[in-house]
């Protein structure tokens, strides 16, 4: 690996988070490279706050709304720009994602900048960032929710029994209607994977460049997966970081977060233990496991400051994705224990499920309904559900009644346009996994379903870590070193790989 340069600009202080045969044939975007189209100019106010004091140029290029009219409404989708530093070692564009869906992705750079994001990955790209289509500044999209409503969060409350589920598809068949009574224009329908996809080839197009690599997150694994399947041509080095599993999330996907918090939660029950005297959360992990169980029971029969069972588990879930987190689980855990109402009511209340933030959760979950629900068609039977929290409830006992519970999905208006993107394995092999081996909303075994079904295209890269995100985003030398040398020099590991602790 070459020299590391200096980046060049003032370090960031601030840590802010072709077509395939199955799909319906519409033109792409052109092929080969030319001049850039885009027009970089200053990014939105709410943009340069969060990336600060990293500087990024924004611009907007527009896409179809339906692809399969290309030559009828357009909407303008804003991509930001973290221009490399050393031209002569620039390679092209590193195309980024947060996830979500609902992840509004303009800032990322700039995340990724203040979390150590190597020099020589600056020298080799263009970092582009972006809202996808519905998000943020790309033709943000509604479904009208607030956060005092009965709708917060993509997953759906714990079901304690068969009672709760039938409650809960009351809510979600309302959400539902509330969706398609905003959607005045139409174009909630055509928020997909796939779309999405096309979309990033028209900015591949549209900044003149013959191929783009990609750096996905979470769901962003999905779409980078979609994007190397229908355009394998033009997809140059694809990394994957905590991979869902496939191109899109489906109910299974779904259920997988209760298995991944069942493999993650051990590594917070041995930090507790360990500071049992300072918490009491119990001296054993198990100690510490039974603590939430019983914790949550109670809490399911008495809320604490509006505390319930359902949401102390989906806090929980949600602050099992950074170590970091850790001891402000503790410290709500203890509060909550202890049933001071007054102490509970100075912490947070929402779940910190990635992707929400409660001042705006509007935009984000109307996506994430959207792009879940437009991209395979869910179970409409209410009775499935029932019959999987049962399962789930028991199989994993700490989350598993709440992810197999019923989701707008079941009730929404429109039946896909098309079925999901096919993962295409024949293609150029350049697309690395990167997976930490307990995560709890990507579970190791996503990132075993993508190795399968990209083959010989990829190779995974596990991690011994815990959490959500490990490039950058973790703390491995290993996954760091292995990725960087992947992004700068294309060295591709020739097997599966296994990064220990480190």
């Amino acid at each position: 690996m070459k020299r590391h340069r200096s980046i060049g600009r003032s370090p960031a202080l601030a840590v802010v988070l072709g077509l395939s045969g199955s799909l319906v044939a519409v033109p792409a975007a052109a092929d080969g490279p030319r001049a850039s189209q885009v027009r970089w100019g200053a990014c939105p106010e709410d943009v340069v706050a969060e990336a600060a004091p990293t500087e990024l140029r924004c611009a907007t290029v527009p896409v179809p709304v339906d692809y399969a009219d290309p030559g009828g409404a357009r909407i303008d989708l804003m991509i930001s720009r973290l221009a490399g530093t050393n031209p002569e070692e620039r390679r092209g564009t590193l195309m980024l994602n947060p996830g979500g869906p609902g992840g509004s992705g303009l800032a990322q750079a700039a995340l990724l900048v203040a979390r150590g994001l190597p020099a020589d990955v600056l020298d080799s790209y263009d970092l582009i960032g972006m809202d996808t289509r519905g998000i943020g500044h790309s033709a943000p999209v509604t479904c009208g929710f607030t956060p005092d409503g009965p709708y917060t969060s993509n997953i759906p409350p714990y079901a304690a029994d068969d009672t709760a589920v039938t409650e809960q598809a009351k809510t979600a068949e309302k959400v539902a209607e509330q969706c398609a009574r905003q959607d005045r224009d139409g174009r909630l329908r055509h928020l997909t994977t796939a779309n999405t996809a096309r979309d990033l080839d028209r900015i591949r197009a549209a900044l003149g460049e013959e191929k783009t690599s990609y750096l996905g997150y979470s769901y962003g694994t999905a779409l980078g997966a979609a994007y190397a399947s229908m355009f394998p041509e033009r997809s140059d080095r694809i990394v994957l970081d905590s991979n869902i599993g496939d191109t899109h999330l489906d109910r299974d996907g779904l259920r997988r977060y209760a298995l991944g918090m069942e493999q993650t939660f051990p590594d917070f029950a041995r930090w507790a233990a360990a500071r049992h005297d300072s918490y009491g959360l119990g001296r054993t992990p198990a100690q510490v496991r039974a603590t939430y169980l019983t914790l949550a029971e109670r809490l399911d029969k008495a809320p604490v400051a509006g505390f319930d069972g359902s949401l102390l588990r989906q806090y929980t879930f949600g602050l099992l994705f950074k170590k970091l987190q850790y001891p402000k689980l503790a410290q709500q855990w203890q509060v909550l224990a202890d049933g001071d109402d007054t102490a509970a009511r100075r912490m947070p209340s929402q779940s910190a499920t990635a992707g929400e933030a409660t001042s705006s959760i509007d935009n984000p979950l109307a996506v994430f309904a959207a792009v879940t629900c437009n991209d395979i068609k869910w179970p409409a039977n209410v009775d499935t559900y029932r019959k999987s929290v049962a399962e789930d409830r028991i199989r994993y006992p700490l989350f598993g009644a709440a992810t197999a519970n019923i989701t707008p999905c079941a009730f929404w208006p429109h039946t896909p346009a098309e079925p999901p993107v096919a993962v295409n394995d024949d293609g150029p092999r350049n697309v690395l996994l990167v997976q930490n081996l307990r995560d709890p909303a990507t579970p190791h075994l996503g990132g075993r379903m993508l190795r399968q079904k990209f083959a010989d295209r990829s190779r995974l890269l596990s991690v011994d870590d815990s959490g959500h995100g490990a490039y950058v985003l973790g703390d491995n030398p290993c996954a760091l070193n292995t990725t960087t040398r992947y992004l700068v020099e294309g060295a591709m590991p020739g097997k599966d790989t296994l990064c220990r602790a480190g």
